[in-house]
């Protein structure tokens, strides 16, 4: 089954109610796929997520309610309309407090389904929109993206230090973004008219780096055709970002110093000063303060350049990010590949934001570029196998009780439901209820995952290594 446009399911096992609900919606031109049961819908793989889920409350075995409350709990926002055979106000109240956006009768009129159905694809639209809006606040800082208080200490120092001239010290684990810091530091200063000129120290051959730095005469050198000016002179009026100033050699040192210093220099092959006026921003992976040490760098040139030092945050210290970012970078790589993706499965984010990602920001942003070119539907191909070694210990915050596909990383998606549970169980000592129990742990309702347990097949022996549990 294949199509592009809003898909809409059907839970219903009455199936002349179904087939009735699947002829309307086929009418109106939307996709639709149909399922008899609350637990065929949470077994089956979908071709990709729904807009609206109409849901009859009176199944048999897990009822409507009880399906709205596993799709709550694994965060799966779908726009749900309830279908019930008797008028029900008690159930109505539940179903509407519980985030229904409808609640219709049989027999319900063509029309006002038709209605209420339009209306989630419209809702589901705006909220896709406002993801999108939302993720585009969190970027003042042109593509720095997160809302983190790891990265939202950074913009802070970067609101506060931006207005100044002062120089300022970038440090980090290669992939951090260094280098989106240094642009919103010039974008937010009085320089942000003038040029904001790059130079990675790391990528010049030292007996380069002068000239790169400060320009030659015509002549000054073997191959030195034409006069050039150096970035110091590209950047005058504006900023100069040094990446990877940890790799300048010592013999080049006192030189960056003095010009430093004194925002003079000049240039290879030449006698005349040239003064300009150019604010410095540095960046390193490396630990400046152990090379001082081992004498590999300069003391005073560490000081003029540590004037206002800011410390970029490895992405293993704000997760909390991770999920932003992915949306942020499925959305731009989309658009530029000219695909349409919209969603990703949980359990697929859950595996993202629990990798150890040592290339960080830069390492996730390209391993979502390679799963936007695997994918070719509306759900994000995430490349599961090259996260499987680089995973942490199984975390057991949360369960994963929306089905996906993703049969490469974990056999299916009960398999990985039953071991989430287990390990919570075996953590909390057997305990499903009260501080620190397996409920808690997992952030669930007692009875919610007393359900799972028995729907699973979880038993005692499955998870008490004394012999005994407590209820």
């Amino acid at each position: 089954m294949s199509g592009t446009g809003p898909w809409v399911y059907v839970v219903d096992d009455d199936p002349f109610a179904r087939d009735g609900v699947a002829d309307l919606v086929r009418s109106a031109g939307l996709m639709i796929k149909t399922f008899a049961s609350g637990e065929e819908f949470l077994a089956a793989p979908r071709p990709k997520p729904p807009s609206c889920l109409v849901l009859d409350v009176n199944l048999p075995g897990l009822n409507g309610l009880d399906l709205q409350q596993e799709l709550a709990n694994a965060d799966a926002q779908v726009p749900i309309i309830f279908l019930t055979g008797h008028g029900d106000i008690p159930m109505t109240v539940r179903a509407v407090k519980a985030g229904a956006a409808n609640f219709l009768t049989k027999p319900f009129d063509d029309e006002e389904l038709l209605k209420a159905i339009r209306q989630c694809i419209a809702f589901r639209d705006k909220e896709r929109l406002y993801l999108e809006s939302e993720i585009r606040s969190e970027c003042k800082f042109e593509e720095i993206v997160g809302k983190s208080n790891a990265l939202q200490r950074v913009l802070e120092q970067v609101s506060i230090v931006a207005p100044t001239d002062s120089t300022v010290l970038l440090q980090g684990e290669t992939g951090t973004g260094k280098e989106l810091i240094a642009r919103a530091l010039h974008n937010l200063s009085p320089r942000k008219d003038r040029n904001f000129v790059r130079l990675n120290c790391a990528a010049i051959p030292s007996g380069l780096l002068e000239s790169e730095l400060f320009g030659h005469e015509k002549g000054a050198f073997t191959g030195a055709l034409l006069q050039k000016k150096g970035r110091f002179e590209l950047a005058d009026g504006g900023t100069l970002f040094l990446d990877e100033i940890g790799d300048i050699s010592l013999e080049l040192q006192p030189k960056l110093l003095r010009a430093l210093q004194e925002h003079e220099f000049e240039r290879l092959g030449s006698t005349r000063t040239i003064q300009v006026n150019v604010r410095i921003i540095a960046a390193t992976h490396r630990d400046l303060t152990e090379m001082i040490r081992k004498n590999q760098f300069r003391e005073d040139l560490f000081y003029r350049l540590n004037v206002f030092p800011v410390e970029i945050p490895p992405l293993r210290q704000r997760r909390e990010d991770i999920p932003l970012l992915v949306h942020y970078f499925v959305s731009k790589l989309s658009r530029r590949m000219g695909k349409k993706i919209n969603s990703i499965s949980r359990p697929a984010m859950e595996i993202l934001a629990n990798a150890s990602w040592p290339g960080n920001v830069r390492e996730l942003e390209n391993l979502i570029e390679r799963a936007v070119i695997l994918t070719q539907g509306e759900e994000l191909n995430v490349p599961m196998a090259e996260l499987k070694n680089a995973m942490p210990a199984p975390r057991t915050s949360s369960v994963c009780s929306f089905h996906d596909d993703e049969r490469r990383s974990v056999s299916s998606f009960h398999d990985a439901e039953r071991q989430t549970i287990i390990n919570a169980l075996k953590a909390a000592s057997g305990r499903v209820a009260g501080p620190r129990g397996a409920a808690e742990r997992l952030r669930l309702k007692r009875t919610t995952l007393q359900h799972k347990m028995r729907r699973l097949g979880i038993t005692i022996a499955d998870y008490d290594t004394r012999g005994s549990a407590v209820a």
